[in-house]
């Protein structure tokens, strides 16, 4: 899966180039744990991107798009030649993602209602019969300002969510700087926790504890909370664990090659904090 997860990052640098850009940031701190639920947890099939037995995947951190679109292209939801037309004229691959693309469930962009959305169709998967499918979703730690996400929560909770398991991008950034700069609330996992859902905590980058903890979380009765440890424009050499790279044009070709050089297989993983300490990942 590490070979599966260099190849989203490059195509991510890839689809950064032109004159549109793209939110690379937030798209690279998300990689591992795409690849880990696209090949690894998730029951899906690229063959039947609509079979109803499927896992649903929801990408509230609709910024992320084309982190999803690479996680697709690599598990053969799309074509890989479909990725290099993001955002140009005519393509369906838009900036947020885009129903019309197989794989992507809803066209999310606004933060903060994926978890709503995700409430719905676990609901749904819960009425098809005594073993349903399960629905996950990705939230960003930015995102979780939003008061909607906290009203979805608590539902979650009253619904007894046991298929629903959100998963928390906690990349330390958002658009506008530190995200304990905007709003310094409790520790991410004390919040999720408070709100009655069952809550662990692993590095994001890490595939085989991702997948250890997915599988868990899929075991486990009551929605689950997987706080994740990233770090923003993760393997991007400068523009890491900063948040200019919150969007970045790689206008020139010069620019694309000199961010494609930088990036290293082997760079360090997401480094824990104590809780409540302000990261700067």
């Amino acid at each position: 899966m590490e070979v599966r997860a260099r190849a989203v990052r490059e195509h991510i640098v890839d689809m950064c180039t032109g004159p549109e850009g793209g939110h690379l940031g937030g798209s690279m701190s998300a990689v591992e744990i795409l690849v880990a639920l696209f090949f690894h947890t998730m029951n899906i099939d690229s063959d039947d991107p609509e079979w109803k037995q499927r896992d649903v995947f929801v990408l509230s951190k609709g910024h992320a798009a084309m982190a999803l679109y690479a996680t697709l292209a690599e598990r053969e939801f799309i074509t890989r030649e479909e990725v290099s037309t993001f955002c140009r004229p005519g393509s369906r691959l838009a900036t947020h993602g885009n129903v019309t693309v197989p794989g992507v469930e809803f066209a999310t962009g606004s933060l903060g209602h994926g978890l709503a959305l995700a409430n719905g169709t676990s609901w749904a998967q819960r009425q098809a019969g005594p073993a349903p499918a399960h629905t996950f979703v990705l939230l960003g730690d930015g995102e979780l300002q939003e008061g909607t996400v906290w009203e979805a929560a608590q539902v979650s909770r009253a619904l007894d969510a046991t298929n629903l398991v959100a998963v928390i991008d906690v990349n330390r950034f958002q658009q506008t700087g530190a995200v304990h700069e905007v709003s310094d609330g409790a520790p991410v996992a004390d919040r999720w926790a408070g709100f009655g859902w069952h809550t662990v905590e692993v590095d994001g980058h890490d595939l085989a504890a991702l997948c250890s903890v997915l599988d868990d979380a899929v075991r486990t009765q009551g929605p689950t909370a997987v706080v994740c440890r990233t770090v923003k424009a993760r393997g991007v050499g400068a523009l890491a664990g900063r948040a200019s790279s919150h969007f970045v044009r790689l206008d020139t070709e010069r620019k694309r090659a000199r961010v494609r050089a930088s990036m290293s297989p082997a760079a360090p993983a997401a480094t824990a904090t104590a809780k409540g300490e302000p990261g700067h990942a």
